[in-house]
């Protein structure tokens, strides 16, 4: 008989499990899941709770439990890590980690066959350096609202959270103000959202504002020391999935923007990959191979430079292991979070940023991670 395999879904920084009843990775465990059937493989699939901005060591604490206590007792383990979720499997997986917990909640990291990496910032992100200030501090938390808001809500529901912030004078009058300020603009939102998800989301917000621990760990200054620091595990088998959305100057959203809320995240989009762009000159990303860099170009349509991004994690620092896929998208394209253009919509966009990521895009991604999983 076949052995059943169990796959972990880790999320990044304003990333979430499942929240006020909306699963962040439904999209990426139905294409799994139906590609694993086809195979005549038996799969089942849990998500981490992880703390959303927490210190990697922290959420690397949450990942280990999580999968200690919910992992069968036999069979290949594999995960697949978003953004910052990646870096938690990466250090956990470590021969020489100390999370401070009992043997018996680490003994599973043995059966661990892969790790997939999607848009994780192994060489770190200059964007880091912004979020820790206190502009960016309210861009992340409005980034985590955004992120809940939008995919829980969906279209035509986001008019309304379009309305709210043009109330307030968009997103750039937004974030020069103070906290209080987003309360209100949270309540407000939350009204939309049905009695039994408020509480989930308002607890989610509030730890997104008190612990920011990950921020600047994953600063490229951060990420030199953790490279150094963290191997990897022999018996892993190490990929990546790897992107760049299009260039804010060049960008061909304008014709895609169909409402005040595509305005409002366009230009937001447009501030994050500014930042995201601010190369570090003492602390380089990846530098690939002359057959990558090939690979990269032609998937992406143009030669990948230290400033292109997917808007939050340079391109060339999400090179780690085996790359697996790559192609256009934004940081939650890839994820299954992409502007949807088929009928009926089943995937909702989170940031215009003008990628044309598509069904068959995403098609093709699931069947890269199904296929790297099951090689023997």
């Amino acid at each position: 008989m076949t052995e059943r395999h169990t796959i972990y879904f880790i999320p990044g920084l304003f990333g979430f499990g499942t929240l006020a009843g909306y699963d962040y990775f439904q999209h990426l465990r139905r294409g799994i899941e139906e590609r694993y059937a086809a195979a005549g493989v038996p799969v089942s699939f849990e998500d981490v709770p992880s703390p959303p901005t927490s210190s990697l060591r922290e959420r690397a604490r949450v990942l280990a439990t999580t999968v200690g206590h919910t992992a069968p007792r036999s069979g290949p383990i594999h995960l697949i890590g978003h953004s910052t979720g990646g870096l938690d499997a990466r250090l956990v997986l470590a021969p020489t980690v100390n999370l401070r917990l009992p043997a018996e909640l680490m003994s599973w990291t043995q059966r661990v066959r892969t790790l997939i990496t999607i848009n994780t910032p192994h060489y770190g992100t200059p964007v880091a350096g912004y979020f820790a200030t206190v502009s960016g501090a309210r861009v992340l938390y409005a980034l985590s609202l955004l992120t809940v808001v939008s995919l829980k809500l969906g279209e035509p529901s986001l008019a309304i959270f379009s309305r709210v912030l043009a109330g307030l004078g968009g997103i750039d009058a937004l974030i020069g103000k103070d906290m209080k300020l987003f309360s209100g603009v949270t309540n407000a939102l939350l009204r939309f959202i049905d009695r039994d998800g408020r509480g989930e989301i308002t607890d989610f917000l509030s730890r997104v504002r008190v612990d920011q621990g990950a921020i600047l760990q994953i600063s490229p200054e951060a990420m030199d020391l953790f490279n150094a620091a963290v191997e990897g595990a022999e018996h892993v088998r190490y990929g990546c999935m790897v992107c760049a959305s299009p260039r804010p100057a060049t960008m061909r959203a304008a014709r895609r923007i169909r409402s005040p809320y595509g305005a409002l995240t366009a230009a937001l989009y447009t501030t994050l990959y500014q930042f995201a762009g601010q190369r570090h000159a003492q602390y380089a990303y990846a530098r690939p191979s002359r057959e990558v860099e090939l690979t990269l170009a032609r998937a992406i349509g143009r030669t990948v430079a230290d400033g292109d991004s997917d808007g939050i994690v340079p391109t060339l620092s999400m090179l780690w292991g085996d790359l697996l896929w790559a192609g256009e998208a934004d940081h939650l394209d890839s994820i299954g979070h992409f502007l949807d253009d088929e009928r009926p919509a089943i995937h909702t966009d989170w940031l215009t940023s003008g990628a044309h990521f598509t069904r068959k895009d995403f098609a093709k991604l699931v069947e890269a991670a199904v296929a790297y999983q099951l090689k023997s």
